[in-house]
């Protein structure tokens, strides 16, 4: 019996203890500071890959509680171009997507072609030499174009020969709500199916990309991924 507790409180000195300290320090650090969270689609391509794992400043915008949605302190709001991680509002999954409507505005889709407020953006071609991280046979089927609109430039991709629901609106977005989009717009699951995201449901924003592995290449590195910027 005394060799029992001897091992068990051997264990729980030796490396256990630290352990759970340390589980216990970094959960509400996740969960209202930073976070890294794995991107498992590719609704964001070009910009983010299946396989990547970005960085989340949970900062950005406001402190939260930490587990929950509510706010402690706010001290900037979302803009337009930002790509964030939010709470899904059919199933309260977490999703990343880019900001493209803010409160107030009057959003449409033409075609694939963003007008906000009447405006439309512009597209400027990108070429397939632009994409090279992803697969062959994709980079075959899709568009590629940098999307500007009041002096925001991103990429966005298109697929012709899928289904998608390529023209929605317009709708004007209520207060204290987003639409969000993902750059891959003909296989993005986003605002034009659930509708508007509430901001208390926005977790923070996504700024880097602190890793990357190629899934469809036995999970190799993607070294020339990591630590890399979004725009």
């Amino acid at each position: 019996m005394n060799r029992g507790k001897n091992l068990i409180l051997k264990i729980w000195q030796g490396w256990l203890r630290d352990i759970i300290i340390i589980l216990a320090i970094m959960t509400p650090l996740r969960s209202s500071i930073a976070d890294w969270n794995l991107v498992p689609t590719g609704s964001m391509k070009p910009t983010i890959l299946e396989g990547d794992r970005v960085f989340v400043n949970k900062l950005a915008y406001d402190l939260k509680i930490p587990l929950t949605t509510c706010h402690l302190a706010e001290w900037s709001a979302p803009s337009r171009g930002d790509i964030v991680v939010f709470f899904s509002p059919t199933d309260q999954t977490r999703l990343v997507k880019r900001v493209i409507g803010l409160p107030g505005d009057i959003v449409e889709l033409r075609n694939n072609r963003l007008l906000i407020d009447g405006k439309p953006a512009k597209y400027l071609h990108l070429d397939q030499q632009f994409a090279m991280d992803l697969p062959e046979n994709e980079r075959i089927l899709s568009m590629f174009a940098t999307e500007r609109f009041n002096g925001l430039d991103h990429a966005v991709m298109a697929t012709p020969p899928r289904p998608a629901m390529r023209s929605f609106g317009p709708v004007t977005v209520p207060a204290n709500n987003y639409i969000m989009l993902g750059d891959n717009r003909d296989n993005s699951a986003d605002s034009r199916y659930f509708g508007f995201v509430q901001r208390e449901n926005i977790i923070g924003k996504a700024s880097h990309v602190v890793a990357s592995l190629d899934r469809d290449n036995y999970y190799l590195p993607r070294a020339g991924r990591w630590f890399k910027k979004l725009l």
